[in-house]
């Protein structure tokens, strides 16, 4: 009985193997599989399907195994090929079935219940149903992972107790742990200024924690969100005794950034002549090895309007995997209004799930002095002040930080807070008396974009993003502002005003060396604006393409786009064209 157990416990385990003879023959065109076997057998093997007709024996004969292979995995473990032979263009093959082996009852050894719990396993799913290899195996893997999620990499499974009478097997499920292993410490290989600690937290993979495998494996996702490091290859673990110790092979990559753009538009006021815009961006990053990044941002998007952005982002605060960032808007729109936006986050960075986000923000809008009387008197505009709490998730599995071609990115956003109406001297007091001076104003966000390889060199885009703004009374310093390079190409910069709007992308990229490529894209847009006096709604688009290469002194970009929408027809006099230099250091 015992080496009854033994070789069935061999086929469960093993995938069995065909032997087979083959006589030595010409290859034929074409040769004709055929099956025989007795009676009982032949009726059974109605249902399953297979080829007959094949190129060569060699093919009919890897049919033959598959069919084998098949057969053992719907619980006739002993299925077998007695013989194979080659007569004129057929391939005979005698096939053995066997008796069928089920499950007479696999009982719970000494597994826990937090095994039970994560592997599925419950018993009364293996007591009297066939036995099929794949679906153990299946099982035995997932009583594995969950050990080696908890610091049992060295675990085993195995069948205690096993006896077979008349095909029927009974048997016990046993895990052994072995023993627990914690991490030690955390290795960094290559030229990089990253420090080991920023790394370890970032990742947390913090000394005497429990190990765990999925956490390593997730670790490699969120390298790939760092800009300034790069894998040289997948980490490694080292397990002395108890302990483990994982080693990333990484280096530094060019990421700090002067960026200049500019840009040349027709001059509203003057018929002859083009107006330059222009943007210039700061960024420095992983200050000193710690993950410390510093952004600023200055553009110019058309005569009297300036914007300038700053942003500070202080990772492991307090030696804890929680990041505190600040940020920080300005906009001056020509001589109507300007607004001051600061805001204050905290983020907590998950293995698999992401980026988490809280934050409060703070937006005070005036309406500048030399604004026309008649825009104040039509409400377009309004002194406000709006205080908003919010959460943002993000995650982001892209292959690379600045030239994904493969992956996937999310981001949502919700917010709610309150905003008061600040009366203005310059209008007549009794225009407040329609209006409420505190309400209630929601905002959502969402950006979806995802990278698809087409093939070694080229890739496509295809991107969702949209916001909305929910308030009873919205006013024209209120709204999103939309078009231009970074939103709807084919316009100018905040070409449209919007209280809410929706933007989907199709791009294609040809990459023409790993960061210099040439693109096609097609924007396509929706949006609405909700003023009182003016409820407007149009679906503009834009096209065109571009490129982007490598130089001695930078990344130089390109792209030439049109646009069109109910406030400009499809005219190469619209046309827009961006062109700068990106310089990393």
């Amino acid at each position: 009985m015992y080496k009854i157990a033994a070789v069935v416990l061999y086929l469960l385990l093993c995938l069995p193997q065909v032997q087979a003879q083959t006589q030595s023959a010409t290859l034929r065109p074409k040769v004709i599989l055929r099956v025989h076997a007795l009676p009982k057998d032949a009726l059974l093997l109605r249902s399953y399907t297979f080829r007959s007709a094949h190129a060569d024996s060699v093919e009919a004969s890897k049919e033959a195994k598959a069919l084998v292979y098949q057969l053992q995995q719907d619980a006739y473990l002993l299925a077998s090929a007695d013989s194979l032979y080659l007569r004129r263009d057929t391939l005979h093959v005698k096939l053995h079935l066997g008796q069928r082996f089920e499950w007479a009852q696999l009982r719970n050894g000494n597994l826990s219940e937090g095994i039970l719990i994560e592997s599925g396993f419950r018993e009364k799913f293996y007591r009297d149903t066939p036995f099929k290899p794949a679906e153990y195996v299946k099982l035995q893997q997932r009583i594995l992972d969950y050990a080696e999620r908890n610091g049992y990499p060295f675990a085993s499974v195995w069948l205690d107790s096993m006896k077979i009478d008349n095909g029927k097997i009974n048997a016990a499920l046993m895990v052994e742990k072995a023993f627990v292993v914690t991490y030690d410490t955390l290795g960094i290989i290559g030229e990089t200024k990253t420090q080991p600690k920023f790394l370890m937290r970032y990742l947390q993979l913090l000394p005497g924690q429990i190990y765990n495998q999925d956490q390593v494996n997730a670790s490699q996702r969120m390298l790939t969100q760092l800009p300034y490091i790069r894998q040289t290859r997948p980490p490694q673990v080292q397990f002395v005794r108890d302990k483990a110790k994982v080693l990333y092979f990484l280096e530094d990559r060019q990421a700090n950034q002067i960026d200049g753009i500019v840009g040349f538009l027709p001059d509203p006021t003057r018929q002859d002549k083009l107006l330059i815009t222009g943007e210039a961006n700061l960024n420095i990053r992983n200050i000193r090895g710690t993950g410390k990044q510093l952004g600023l941002q200055w553009r110019r998007v058309n005569k009297g309007s300036v914007i300038l952005n700053g942003e500070y982002l202080h990772p492991n605060l307090l030696g804890t995997p929680f990041e505190v960032g600040t940020k920080f808007n300005l906009l001056k729109q020509d001589s109507s209004f300007i607004t001051i936006q600061p805001r204050l986050q905290l983020a907590y960075y998950t293995l698999k799930y992401g980026k988490f986000s809280v934050f409060s923000e703070w937006r005070n809008s005036r309406i500048l002095s030399s604004a026309s009387t008649q825009s104040l008197q039509a409400f377009d505009l309004a002194d406000a002040r709006t205080n908003t709490y919010g959460l943002n998730y993000l995650w982001n599995n892209l292959d690379d930080f600045y030239f994904p071609k493969r992956g996937r990115l999310v981001e949502l956003q919700l917010a709610a807070g309150t905003k008061r109406l600040l009366r203005n001297t310059d209008l007549e007091q009794s225009f407040y008396d329609t209006l409420k001076l505190k309400t209630t104003q929601l905002s959502l966000g969402l950006r979806v974009e995802n990278f698809m390889r087409l093939g070694t060199n080229s890739a496509l885009l295809t991107r969702l993003r949209g916001e909305a703004l929910l308030n009873d009374q919205i006013f024209l310093n209120d709204m999103y502002r939309i078009g231009g390079l970074n939103t709807l190409r084919g316009f100018d910069e905040y070409f449209f005003y919007a209280s809410s709007y929706a933007v989907g992308t199709l791009e294609y990229r040809l990459f023409t060396a790993a960061d210099s490529y040439v693109l096609l894209f097609y924007d396509q847009a929706y949006y609405r604006s909700d003023l009182e006096n003016s409820k407007i709604s149009d679906y503009p688009f834009g096209v065109g393409g571009g490129i982007s290469f490598s130089t001695g002194a930078g990344i130089f970009q390109l792209v030439y786009s049109l646009g069109k929408s109910d406030q400009q027809p499809v005219s190469l006099r619209y046309s827009k064209i961006h062109f700068g230099i990106t310089s990393k250091f």
